[in-house]
């Protein structure tokens, strides 16, 4: 699963790629976490906007108040699982982000790690969105990425946005067989663990 991700400057990142962008201001997030507005870039007749939107989807259809908002689609299961089927196909999203948290399970300790483009540049993660809430799509692992854990996002690059944005195309057969960035991940503090820490020291490098 994806669970948090750091986004930086959002708008300078994006004034390139979306026409307007819609009270999102360039804020910096370094521990961006499920139930926050997050900007994500949504597509319009008139051109693509980036505008905010809560990360956690709780469907039309379900009416339990204590259900739990749904914050990652497995892109293997889009086109089956009722609250997404119809999402992949008219309602995609894609939320920027400089990179993303993800914790290997040593024993009883979970070791927290910061994945980033080998080539520094951002992250385009899909996703669908309903109404103001949106969730990520997540895929098994590469080989690379398993040895901390067994999902990662689904990243997609800038190229590409305009054509998952495009509901023409089938956006699952699209997600399945575009090309990925390559990552890399290196161990950091524990201090993330804390949602409401929120500090560029949290990327840094741990040594002990």
């Amino acid at each position: 699963m994806c669970g948090r991700y750091v986004v930086t400057n959002p708008v300078s990142k994006t004034k390139k790629i979306v026409k307007s962008a819609i009270k999102v201001e360039d804020i910096e997030n370094y521990n961006a976490h499920p139930y926050q507005n997050l900007p994500v870039i949504k597509k319009y007749t008139n051109g693509n906007t980036l505008e905010n939107l809560k990360w956690g989807i709780i469907p039309s259809w379900f009416k339990n108040k204590d259900f739990k908002p749904l914050i990652n689609a497995r892109l293997e299961t889009i086109n089956e699982k009722i609250s997404f089927k119809k999402l992949i196909k008219v309602s995609r999203c894609v939320a920027p982000a400089d990179g993303f948290y993800e914790w290997k399970r040593e024993e009883k300790n979970k070791i927290p790690y910061y994945f980033l483009r080998k080539d520094k540049k951002n992250l385009y993660f899909a996703g669908i969105y309903e109404g103001n809430q949106f969730c990520l799509i997540t895929e098994q692992a590469s080989e690379h990425i398993s040895k901390i854990h067994h999902r990662q996002p689904v990243i997609i690059y800038e190229k590409d946005i305009n054509r998952y944005l495009n509901i023409e195309l089938e956006g699952y057969t699209f997600l399945k067989e575009c090309k990925k960035p390559d990552l890399e991940f290196y161990e950091i503090s524990k201090d993330v663990n804390k949602p409401t820490n929120n500090s560029i020291s949290l990327i840094q490098k741990f040594s002990n």
